[in-house]
């Protein structure tokens, strides 16, 4: 039997949920030919590492923090990849480097039936996770407003991706009427759970918070209790994953069950801490 290798590379990577997800989907689909691990890579290497993988049998990768952008010299980027910036999965048949947070941000918005096709959306933050955030969104035909500390820098990204956009205030979203939110900064990941990127938020607000890690965050809970409805981004990293699980074996995935892996491997981490 032929074992097809695949994997996350980052640094540090004890982290990652990835491997469960996919280990998960391969014991319940019976594709026992299939191991998906993790392997620290220091950013010195990355060329070298890249080289050594593609050669040592393994059909593809997902790429965390801090190489998504250093990979891209040695890939061919595709057009994702390149408006974000960031590649996060590789296919080494191919070469070619794509980004699935987009994919995965959409698909999971859709599944909980979050619609933003002609509507005003407030995209927190103007990092790598925002940028995919903007791109998915702009394509989806959302019109979208940009909240970031460093108005400059929202929108430079903006410009940068070459969509419409505009950069606001939260209280001057709120008021031009805008009642969906992507938080796409860190503001209220564990271990500090206790912040918030908004002072307050109004009624009837959707968001869709990207950080999986405390489920609920204070933010999710400022909307929740002014009447909204908030949703945690782990159907975001889940969904991202299930994008390279079928990229890389040409198979569907249960999410279902990657979910289930992931809340667990969550739960297991809370209780240990």
């Amino acid at each position: 039997m032929t074992l097809h290798k695949v994997g996350v590379i980052g640094f540090p990577i004890d982290h990652s949920l990835s491997p469960v997800m996919h280990n998960a989907a391969f014991q319940a689909l019976g594709m026992t030919d299939w191991l998906y691990d993790k392997i620290a890579i220091p950013p010195d290497i990355i060329k070298l590492s890249l080289r050594e993988l593609r050669d040592h049998g393994y059909v593809g990768i997902n790429v965390t923090i801090p190489h998504k952008q250093a990979v891209m010299p040695y890939v061919k980027a595709d057009a994702t990849a390149q408006a974000i910036g960031a590649v996060n999965t590789i296919d080494f048949r191919t070469n070619v480097g794509t980004n699935t947070d987009v994919i995965g941000l959409m698909d999971d918005l859709t599944a909980h039936d979050i619609k933003v096709a002609g509507e005003k959306v407030i995209v927190l933050g103007a990092g790598g996770a925002a940028r995919a955030a903007v791109y998915g969104l702009a394509n989806a035909g959302s019109s979208v407003i940009l909240v970031n500390r460093t108005a400059d820098k929202a929108q430079a990204l903006i410009e940068a991706l070459g969509v419409a956009g505009q950069v606001m205030t939260a209280d001057e979203a709120f008021a031009a009427g805008a009642r969906i939110m992507i938080n796409c900064t860190p503001v209220g990941m564990h271990p500090h759970t206790d912040e918030s990127p908004l002072e307050t938020v109004p009624p009837g607000v959707t968001l869709y918070d990207m950080i999986y890690r405390p489920a609920v965050t204070r933010l999710m809970d400022q909307v929740t209790a002014a009447g909204g409805r908030a949703v945690g981004g782990l159907g975001m990293l889940v969904r991202q994953g299930a994008a390279a699980f079928h990229l890389w074996t040409g198979v569907y995935p249960p999410v279902d069950v990657m979910r289930r892996a992931a809340e667990e491997a969550l739960k297991e981490r809370k209780e240990s801490a």
